[in-house]
């Protein structure tokens, strides 16, 4: 791995932390504040959502976790690197969002289905101002960490993201429930609760869904493996391409080409240029970890006799 790269990735790593700090330090104020509230107010609802934001914190340690393991180097034993930890890591932060959605959905339906003197009683206004907080910050906590996700290419970051959009959702529907209790509507939070769920859950499959593709080789999208096929044409002494294929390593890309030179160049010539092709793709592509060129001779075909 290149010395460029071995920058990259520490720089990734520091963002990482620093989002997972920051996650953490404002979930643990956020869910006492939310808390006191519930005990207050005498909302069930904003306790339900203080449990949530505490469960956060669980996620983010698991973020950690995950990125400090698929950034360690490559040892005997894994001499491909450790990358797909972080899809280990997204996998399990997909199963924690799977099941905070289905308890959240679940206690919707039963409150539903069989209303008790807690579900009807009437919240204090503090946990109305609880849920508005809670939704500001958890939102804003959404958008800064997807934001860094997206820039270090971090699927269990991003994963981590969704649950704050989760944990934004669930205050939405404290929110409304509160409110609806204060209307005389009582039935508005278990409802909102149901309706979150299948969000929670399908930004749970999709975590999944993108932390398998990564974890079977899956190849990169046409339009990298377009500009690919660009920047290698694009080298000096390159007349075509044989064979280009392409494979996500967790975040990670590897790259296997076959380009075709003149057969009159000579070894050292032949050489310098799959070294041009190499230094091109890692130099276009930052989450390249390790691309190998093979160059094959540009015969034409014999010509007719006939």
């Amino acid at each position: 791995m290149s010395e460029i790269q071995n920058q990259n990735d520490a720089a990734s790593t520091q963002a990482a932390m620093r989002v997972s700090v920051v996650s953490i330090i404002i979930n643990v104020v956020l869910s006492l504040l939310k808390l006191a509230a519930g005990l207050i107010a005498k909302s069930g609802a904003m306790i339900s959502d203080a449990v949530h934001s505490a469960s956060d914190v669980f996620s983010t340690v698991v973020v950690i976790a995950g990125v400090q393991l698929a950034r360690k180097k490559p040892d005997k034993e894994h001499p491909y690197g450790h990358e797909r930890m972080e899809c280990v890591a997204s996998v399990l932060l997909a199963v924690v969002l799977a099941a905070t959605g289905a308890g959240i959905g679940y206690n919707g339906v039963m409150k539903i289905a069989s209303p008790d003197a807690q579900a009807l009683a009437v919240p204090g206004r503090l946990a109305l101002a609880a849920a508005v907080i809670s939704v500001i910050v958890k939102e804003l906590m959404y958008q800064y960490t997807k934001r860094t996700a997206k820039r270090i290419n971090s699927g269990a970051l991003l994963a981590d993201a969704w649950h704050h959009r989760s944990d934004a959702l669930s205050s939405v529907g404290a929110f409304v429930g509160i409110l609806g209790a204060r209307l005389g509507l009582p039935v508005m939070d278990p409802l909102a609760s149901v309706i979150i769920c299948v969000f929670i859950g399908k930004a749970a499959i999709e975590i999944f869904r993108d932390a398998v593709d990564k974890m079977i080789d899956t190849s990169c999208p046409d339009e990298t493996i377009a500009e690919m096929r660009s920047v290698i044409l694009g080298t000096p002494d390159v007349l075509g391409i044989d064979e280009l294929k392409t494979r996500l390593f967790g975040a990670k890309i590897y790259v296997e080409v076959e380009i075709r030179m003149d057969a009159g160049k000579t070894l050292v010539e032949a050489h310098d240029t799959a070294e041009a092709v190499h230094d091109a793709i890692e130099a276009h592509f930052p989450d390249v970890k390790h691309c190998m060129v093979h160059v094959n001779p540009d015969i034409p075909p014999a010509e007719s006799t006939g």
